[in-house]
């Protein structure tokens, strides 16, 4: 599954930089193709020369070369390759690349990836447990990045624990995984809502809710690396989203984004309900700035479009509607019911009870319900994960 793909390589001063020319030729065994990075203090333990007999190319390691400073250009680089490897990854590299520190090439072309980004630790194990570097590992992998664990065994120090950069075939494995399912949802078109709703009162206030959108953009980033065609349709939010491929719509309120989804839900083929939509609305929205000259100000609210059970009467057999019901009391009962009168092939549930999860959390925690009668539920994860296992249910019945 590597045939014709483009693999950077980015290797970080540690003693495991001693295993990457056996990293190179398996990768090329396997049809990559592979240019090589290195930080400087990678060279200690490494040679140029070895690194580039084996990939078949120049190993760069400084931003400019020979005696006319010839520019390597690290956004050229990001964009050249299919995914980012950087491997061993040491404490001092995974800590600049936490804090988007930018001391040399390695660190540049990083910040400029929009590829997929693979990370193999390599430490002392004592540099492994540390608090800071798990914090530093933890941020990096809330970027998106997946990283190779290290492993298990006989340490440079001579102690024996967990720090050893994962084995060169074992690493090729991880990507050759990841080719293979990258395109596992190709041609399958993807309608995601995120985010709030902002009802307006006046020109300055709103009616809202503390919905980041961090769920169903993790959702929209982890099905379009699967391949599909991903088009969010999201309220107000502060986040990126860093998939060239997705296609945003932003919205305000419910009815615009009612209006929004009908006008993308009969191309779509998976439909997934993550926004927290406001049931209510005012029924006027004041002109000017409300004074506050009364007591007591009433503000009538009328319903609004229930987007999930709207398009769920439009729903083909093709089709497959997914929704989200976040509770804090009766939570099987009300997601069951959501499930019923929505007509939602499965519904995510989590709960406010549990601590993590629901609104402006990293972490979510959630329970499957679909209308099988099935119920798996999941302990607390970072939502990027939380996302993969919803992936892996969608592919489950579109397969």
């Amino acid at each position: 599954m590597l045939k014709g793909k483009k693999i950077l390589l980015g290797i970080s001063g540690s003693i495991a930089a001693y295993k990457t020319p056996i990293l190179v030729r398996e990768l090329i065994k396997n049809g990559a193709e592979v240019k090589v990075i290195t930080s400087t203090s990678a060279l200690d333990f490494v040679t140029p020369l070895t690194l580039a007999t084996v990939s078949n190319n120049p190993v760069l390691s400084d931003f400019t070369e020979g005696k006319n400073g010839v520019w390597n250009n690290h956004v050229e680089l990001s964009l050249w390759a299919d995914v980012f490897l950087i491997a061993p990854a040491s404490a001092n590299t995974i800590a600049k690349m936490a804090n988007g520190l930018c001391d040399n090439l390695l660190l540049a072309t990083y910040l400029s990836a929009k590829c997929p980004v693979f990370v193999a630790p390599a430490m002392d194990l004592d540099m492994y447990q540390h608090p800071t570097f798990l914090t530093n590992l933890s941020k990096i992998q809330s970027f998106g990045n997946q990283i190779i664990e290290a492993t298990y065994g006989e340490l440079a120090s001579g102690l024996v624990g967990k720090g050893r950069m994962e084995e060169p075939a074992k690493i090729v494995a991880v990507l050759q995984k990841h080719f293979e399912v990258s395109q596992v949802l190709k041609g399958i078109k993807v309608m995601i809502t995120a985010g709030p709703t902002y009802e307006a009162l006046d020109p300055v206030r709103y009616i809202g809710n503390h919905s980041s959108g961090k769920m169903g953009f993790a959702l929209a980033e982890c099905l379009a690396e699967k391949g599909a065609e991903v088009h969010v349709i999201s309220g107000p939010s502060s986040l990126k989203l860093l998939h060239p491929s997705i296609k945003l719509t932003k919205v305000t309120s419910a009815a615009e984004m009612f209006n929004a989804c009908l006008n993308y839900y009969p191309e779509t083929d998976i439909a997934i309900f993550a926004a927290a939509v406001a049931d209510y609305t005012p029924k006027t929205v004041a002109q000017n700035k409300i004074k506050k000259n009364e007591e007591v100000f009433n503000i009538e609210l009328i319903k609004t479009k229930d987007i999930a059970k709207e398009l769920g009467l439009l729903k083909k057999p093709h089709q497959l509607n997914i929704g989200f019901a976040l509770e804090t009391n009766d939570e099987i009962e009300n997601a069951t019911k959501k499930l019923a009168s929505k007509n939602l092939d499965f519904v995510v549930l989590n709960s406010m009870n549990n601590a993590g999860a629901g609104f402006q959390h990293e972490t979510n925690q959630i329970t499957i319900l679909d209308k099988k009668g099935q119920k798996i539920s999941y302990e607390l994860k970072h939502k990027k994960e939380v996302a993969n296992d919803i992936a892996n249910k969608i592919i489950e019945l579109i397969s």
